[in-house]
């Protein structure tokens, strides 16, 4: 199996694990607080003691090494577990994964600033697109039961942490941040804690606060391997499809409709980013052909 073989087939399966975060918000008896506490204990307690056991501490202290960088990619993947629970107990599903699409707008942003990557002409045009279609979902907020301005702003400062801790973790891409992922959750778990119920959740419930868990705890690993082997391209359009799975699961299961807003704003966004992340990928095969 190739590199890249093993990186798509390991992404696709992080994407996969990761869609049914939302509905698990959404199904959970418990408020928002105690549902981030354990969704971020048990994933982030899960993958140190994996962590642990295989390789002991050498692994943490390596993200250490990385300095401020590290500390930037713990505080982000932490504070991020936090914000999207939040986000989407105050705002519809489509609003919340849609607006997370468009983190690589944000993480070019942070690109150009902290790293001086200078904006393509191919960024520009997607942000072009893009920042309508947010606008789209933005406004649609009043409209759409179950939608809210608030949440959407959760889920726009969700997305631009996410993408500094990811901008963080290229500035160490020699370092594996799987670690940082364990750090971070379990470091918001304990700030999240003080505010939450952890016990108050009832007895039926425990089995599908630990599957939440356990999904999050194996996407995140499997997301943080992933992309070691392929190019962001890739990731990018492995990424949206949870973009459009994560609604429609929430619209079978618990009958959530999008909302024509969120369904059109949603389209743009994931069509601009689709057709960015496709013609990377054809200027690379082209390159690829021309050196062989």
């Amino acid at each position: 199996m190739t590199d890249q073989t093993k990186g798509l087939l390991i992404t696709f399966f992080g994407v996969l694990f990761v869609v049914p975060d939302s509905l698990f918000v959404r199904l959970i008896d418990a408020d928002a607080w105690t549902i981030a506490f354990w969704r971020l204990l048990l994933a982030g307690g899960g993958t140190a003691v994996y962590l642990l056991l295989r390789s002991g501490t050498a692994p943490f202290r390596a993200v250490f090494v990385t300095g401020r960088f590290g500390a930037i990619y713990i505080l982000g993947i932490g504070s991020s577990g936090i914000l999207f629970v939040m986000a989407v107990s105050m705002t519809s599903v489509a609003n919340v994964v849609f607006i997370i699409a468009s983190l690589p707008i944000f993480a070019a942003v942070f690109s150009r600033i902290f790293l001086s990557e200078p904006f393509s002409q191919r960024t520009l045009l997607t942000m072009a697109a893009v920042v309508p279609g947010l606008a789209v979902i933005a406004y649609g907020s009043g409209e759409t039961e179950g939608a809210s301005l608030a949440g959407d702003l959760l889920a726009f400062a969700l997305s631009a942490v996410f993408a500094a801790a990811l901008t963080a973790a290229r500035h160490a891409r020699g370092t594996s941040m799987v670690p940082g992922v364990a750090m971070g959750y379990v470091l918001a778990a304990l700030v999240v804690w003080p505010f939450s119920e952890p016990l108050s959740v009832p007895a039926s419930q425990v089995p599908l606060v630990l599957a939440h868990g356990g999904f999050i705890l194996i996407s995140s690993v499997l997301l943080a391997l992933g992309p070691r082997y392929i190019t962001s391209a890739e990731v990018g359009l492995l990424v949206l499809l949870e973009s459009v799975l994560a609604p429609l699961l929430a619209w079978v299961v618990i009958g959530e409709d999008p909302g024509v807003y969120a369904l059109i704003g949603g389209g743009i966004v994931v069509g601009a980013l689709l057709v960015s992340n496709i013609v990377v990928l054809r200027r690379r095969v082209g390159h690829k052909k021309q050196q062989t």
